[in-house]
């Protein structure tokens, strides 16, 4: 507490001004994409509070709203969703890695590097890259150089993604599926999903989240590859709170009109979260990606985004 009334004193009017921008992402207006502009265009403007910690705000805020997303998912529709997208989860993922592979080798990147790209590439970017990272005692270089390249690939995605789903004229549920899959991170992915519809949303955070749960083996794979500790990988608990809250929701209809309430306004932190990722995005940051891991993101997301519209067209 006492941190936080600190905190609070050095306050400045631009960091005023910082949070009332990101009370007004809350308003419908706001898309997701304008929110991410509206957080880098504060961060080039330096107008980002560096007193507070935003990167675990962020992590917090996005695990709830996560978690309040759940509560809008049938159970029924889950399980269909969870169980034809299985073999596209599992197949993307180790089709993924195989190809970082070897394009590090090829490119002559660092292996760590590049397994932490097509880690964060074939599961959930920066969750899986942090899972990751530890598991095979990566550098803090490596790891940031890691996150920069899917943080830059992450923010292409919020805005090229609807655009082509509209321009192909996919489904919501086959827009859903491919979010899921092609798309990094889980707040990109459902930024990207819920700017698609509520239908694609859905979709996209149930085949999203059972994406995500390949972290562990993924993780303890990679401790094992790199003669890492597998003690260290780091388990992400609010799938688990996630899929309690799909259990509520269905064994306990009698409360839907609140259930809609709190899917409603979790769409809408989400849109905040999305704000606070871009107000950490900086060009140092954008410099600091580098050629080779940068083009090692590119083409890994080439192929996991092409091959999976591919199967998604074709059934």
């Amino acid at each position: 507490m006492m941190s936080l009334s600190n905190s609070l004193k050095k306050c400045q009017s631009s960091d005023y001004f910082f949070f009332i921008v990101a009370l007004v992402c809350l308003l419908p207006f706001i898309s997701s994409p304008v929110a991410l502009i509206l957080g880098f265009s504060l961060a080039s403007l330096g107008l980002v509070p560096t007193q507070f910690n935003l990167a675990a705000l962020t992590k917090k805020l996005l695990s709830y709203s996560i978690i309040g997303l759940g509560f809008g998912i049938h159970l029924d529709q889950a399980i269909e969703a969870s169980k034809q997208g299985l073999g596209l989860i599992v197949a993307s993922i180790f089709f993924t890695l195989i190809i970082g592979y070897l394009l590090t080798k090829l490119l002559r990147i660092e292996q760590k590097t590049g397994h932490l790209i097509a880690s964060g590439t074939a599961i959930c970017g920066g969750s899986a890259i942090a899972a990751v990272a530890p598991a095979i005692n990566a550098r803090d270089d490596q790891t940031s150089l890691a996150l920069a390249t899917v943080f830059v690939l992450n923010s292409i995605a919020l805005f090229v993604f609807p655009a082509l789903g509209h321009l192909l004229e996919m489904s919501q549920h086959a827009f859903g599926t491919w979010a899921a899959i092609a798309i990094h991170d889980t707040s990109s992915v459902v930024g990207a999903a819920g700017a698609y519809g509520d239908e694609a949303l859905k979709t996209a955070t149930t085949l999203k989240l059972a994406r995500a749960l390949w972290i562990i083996p993924i993780a303890f794979i990679s401790a094992l590859m790199f003669k890492g500790d597998s003690k260290k990988i780091g388990i992400p608990y609010f799938i688990v709170f996630y899929c309690v809250a799909i259990l509520i929701a269905h064994f306990i209809p009698d409360l839907q009109p609140i259930y809609d309430q709190i899917f409603n306004a979790s769409k809408r932190v989400l849109v905040v979260c999305l704000f606070l990722i871009g107000s950490g995005i900086t060009i140092q940051k954008l410099r600091a990606s580098g050629f080779q891991p940068l083009l090692l993101g590119i083409l890994l997301w080439i192929s996991i985004g092409l091959g999976s519209l591919t199967y998604i067209q074709l059934t």
